[in-house]
């Protein structure tokens, strides 16, 4: 096996041993509290991962856009949500695809969405397992009052080919109360309209370890915390010695005594500051400060380090949001306990279609 340090730069290394133990710790945290697992694939792609998931005990998987769902469909896996609202012709002429060959569920936030559906799926074989879309502070998508999820909960029953699945939020990071809230209002008022929901799907990894304070919610659907990240840090869902995705980078260049200049820019760590200052931590240099991205550039203030890199030196950063880099590499290479253990593809990259 290869050393990493050997590999060509920019690189994404993802620490398997990391990536187990986050799957594992989260998987225990759901089975002590009686709450279902449905993991998110959006941060790492991999039909891998997603199967590891589901051997540890994850009820199925979550995925964002058609083109996820058929390449992990595509890889074996037959229990998928979509929680999306599908607009269009073309992607409900997919969707009803999909159906014919996995269990896929979706969400909707308006009568249109649930027109289209119906109008996909009234000749099904089977009927399509719809859930509201509840906006309980995100401000994204979302029915906006527990009134408007039993109308349109009482639409999509009544709709053809479509059968009502229960409620789901994308919450706000840190309103865990008025997110139990919210849902708990929700259930009721489906309970009293004699439409009970059978699933209430939460979701995010930044509450991860409040979720069972959510007494409505029957699963949960974290993605980041299987690589976490430089955010997730900050918010205290683990340590950086949980942080299985890093960056692989090399200076290239040092044109002043306090400026350093990676390989790794804009096309290869994301842009996103999320509130931090900074496009993420050098693990070797931690008073580095990356403060600017070009295309192909990354620019590194040095000026509070006591020792600084060299040229040609390789360094290894935590992004700030793991899930952007996935999808901005080809491949990515697993490694453990230093080692090289395997490049491989990212299938579902770039599939945001």
């Amino acid at each position: 096996m290869t050393d990493f340090s050997e590999l060509d730069t920019p690189a994404v290394l993802i620490d398997v041993d990391r990536v187990d133990a986050n799957l594992k710790r989260v998987q225990y945290y759901a089975d002590s509290h009686r709450l279902k697992l449905r993991p998110h694939i959006k941060t790492h792609k991999l039909p891998r991962f997603a199967k590891r998931a589901i051997d540890l005990g994850a009820i199925g998987i979550t995925v964002q856009k058609l083109g996820e769902a058929e390449v992990m469909a595509d890889a074996g896996i037959t229990e998928i949500f979509m929680p999306y609202n599908i607009i269009g012709a073309a992607k409900l002429a997919r969707l009803k695809a999909l159906a014919s060959r996995v269990n896929i569920s979706v969400t909707a936030d308006s009568e249109q969405t649930v027109a289209g559906l119906s109008a996909t799926f009234a000749d099904a074989s089977k009927p399509l397992l719809v859930l509201v879309e509840c906006d309980t502070g995100m401000g994204r998508c979302g029915v906006q009052s527990p009134a408007a999820a039993v109308a349109l909960a009482q639409k999509i029953a009544a709709s053809p080919g479509l059968r009502f699945g229960g409620l789901m939020t994308y919450p706000a990071a840190g309103l865990v109360e008025a997110n139990a809230a919210w849902l708990a209002a929700a259930k009721q008022a489906l309970a009293d309209a004699g439409l009970p929901a059978p699933i209430v799907s939460n979701g995010g990894t930044p509450d991860i370890w409040r979720a069972h304070e959510v007494k409505a919610a029957t699963e949960h659907r974290p993605g980041t915390y299987i690589y976490m990240d430089r955010f997730q840090v900050s918010k205290g869902v683990g340590g950086f010695a949980d942080c299985a995705l890093t960056v692989l980078a090399t200076v290239v260049s040092r044109p002043t005594e306090d400026r350093a200049i990676i390989d790794a820019g804009s096309k290869a760590l994301t842009s996103d500051t999320l509130g931090m200052a900074g496009f993420g931590l050098i693990e070797a240099y931690p008073d580095a400060v990356i403060v600017g991205l070009s295309e192909e550039h990354g620019t590194i203030d040095l000026s509070a380090c006591a020792t600084k890199p060299k040229i040609g030196e390789k360094i290894r950063i935590i992004p700030n949001h793991a899930c952007v880099v996935s999808n901005l590499f080809a491949t990515v290479t697993l490694i453990s306990n230093g080692a090289v253990v395997e490049t491989v593809p990212v299938a579902a990259r770039g599939r945001v279609d």
